[in-house]
């Protein structure tokens, strides 16, 4: 199988998880959402640990260590991946999955803002329309729900924020994943404990099957993240962007056509407004790529005949 076959089938393996997640997450109640992101936690440290114990790649920790920067990041990245993933728990665990689907359409959109308000990029025309468009839709969705859908937009800022933090890390996804985790499992564990002492917690007090599909979050968080890091090294971005538009789509026909969650007309306008921001957006990046392609090769050959001469 050729690498970019082999991302592909990467990238539709990491989307199709994360789309289909909700019903996961629907499978742990009666458990509440802190109680689920404290196992997501421990479990994912237990998990990846093993992983990289396996792959005898425990000495990057070492070379870690006498990163100090590089360890504040990973704390800022820990804190939003933690935000992102307890607001994710509530919203699919209060009937809100249509609004997690928001959240990740408007990622990618949210991701260029920080781009130039971070990193003071400069945005081409068609992408300044798709975050115009953009914002649009975010005005016609609060007129809809009635306030600001800030279950989405936390959601698409923490992930556009971990994002960010990621890429300037650099770190592969294993271990990063790891230690964003281990940051966070003290407190995990510390809340699991509390639980545990006040009678509230659910772990191995519903059944078997339950207590089974808790430990198996660690694991259900790990592989598609890092299904995801096979994509990324082998495809190019403007396919890996496409292709991340399947899982907030999947997240969309859950919520509505097994969840049977509301969509009125009004929501139904606002969604279309977002999609319309991103055909905007992706032809844009597809018809840039292209040109930089077209560049490169003209240049390729004046290049080497410079060299000749």
């Amino acid at each position: 199988m050729t690498p970019l076959r082999l991302g592909y089938l990467y990238g539709f393996g990491a989307y199709l998880l994360w789309g289909f997640f909700p019903l996961y997450l629907k499978l742990l109640r009666p458990t509440g959402p802190l109680e689920i992101l404290a196992h997501r936690i421990v479990w994912s440290v237990a998990f990846v640990a093993l992983l990289l114990a396996a792959l005898r790649n425990i000495a990057f920790l070492r070379a870690l260590a006498r990163r100090p920067r590089a360890l504040v990041a990973i704390g800022v990245a820990a804190a939003l991946i933690a935000v992102n993933w307890g607001t994710y728990i509530y919203g699919v665990n209060s009937d809100r999955v249509v609004e997690t689907a928001l959240g990740y359409f408007i990622n990618p959109l949210v991701v260029v803002l920080l781009g130039v308000a971070v990193l003071r990029e400069q945005l081409r025309r068609a992408q300044w329309v798709a975050l115009g468009v953009g914002g649009v839709a975010v005005a016609v969705l609060t007129v809809d729900y009635g306030h600001v859908p800030y279950l989405a937009l936390t959601l698409a800022l923490s992930f556009g924020g971990y994002s960010l933090v990621k890429k300037q890390l650099g770190l592969p996804a294993a271990e990063g994943l790891f230690v964003e985790s281990a940051v966070l499992a003290l407190p995990a564990l510390g809340y699991l404990g509390w639980l545990a002492s006040t009678g509230d917690v659910t772990f191995g007090h519903v059944s078997a099957a339950h207590t089974v599909l808790l430990v198996l979050a660690g694991a259900a968080t790990a592989i598609p993240l890092l299904l995801f890091a096979g994509a990324a090294n082998r495809l190019p971005l403007t396919s890996l962007g496409m292709i991340q538009y399947l899982a907030p789509i999947l997240q969309l026909a859950c919520g509505v056509l097994i969840f049977h969650e509301p969509m009125p007309p009004a929501r139904l306008a606002g969604f279309a407004l977002v999609w319309l921001a991103l055909i905007v957006f992706t032809a844009d990046a597809v018809r840039n790529a292209r040109r930089t392609r077209a560049a490169t090769r003209t240049s390729a050959p004046t290049a080497a005949a410079t060299a000749a001469r």
